[in-house]
């Protein structure tokens, strides 16, 4: 059974810095497109980040380019994204993703992943 628990969710000041942790088990992250999405009130599910199953190239999206970094840990099979400067507007639900070992696309529609997380709740405060 797969399941994606994310963690590290919280309460940041704006321009402040939050990680979020996505533990997988019952898959292997190194051998899945992960991704970051975020959900806020309101609004639809949206691609943040990245992270290819070969050898973990990572793509993001415009709105969060500079500010955010995805990686992995093979060893602890987890999924990370670290976040910096971060803004009101970055307030959401974040949901980590596990998707198919696709070689060259890009990965950022929700449909096209399999597995998700329950999600973590970040806020960002003025």
């Amino acid at each position: 059974q797969v399941q994606l628990v994310e963690s590290g969710g919280g309460l940041v000041q704006a321009g402040g810095s939050l990680s979020v942790s996505c533990a997988a088990s019952g898959l292997t992250v190194s051998r899945y497109t992960m991704g970051w999405f975020r959900q806020a009130p309101g609004k639809e599910r949206e691609f943040v980040a990245g992270i290819r199953w070969r050898g973990g190239s990572t793509y993001y999206d415009d709105s969060v380019k500079g500010r955010v970094t995805i990686s992995r840990d093979n060893a602890k099979n987890t999924v990370y994204l670290h976040m910096n400067s971060l803004k009101p507007e970055d307030t959401a639900v974040y949901y980590c993703a596990a998707g198919p070992a696709v070689l060259t696309t890009i990965l950022r529609a929700a449909g096209e992943y399999n597995y998700w997380g329950q999600g973590t709740q970040v806020t960002v405060s003025s």
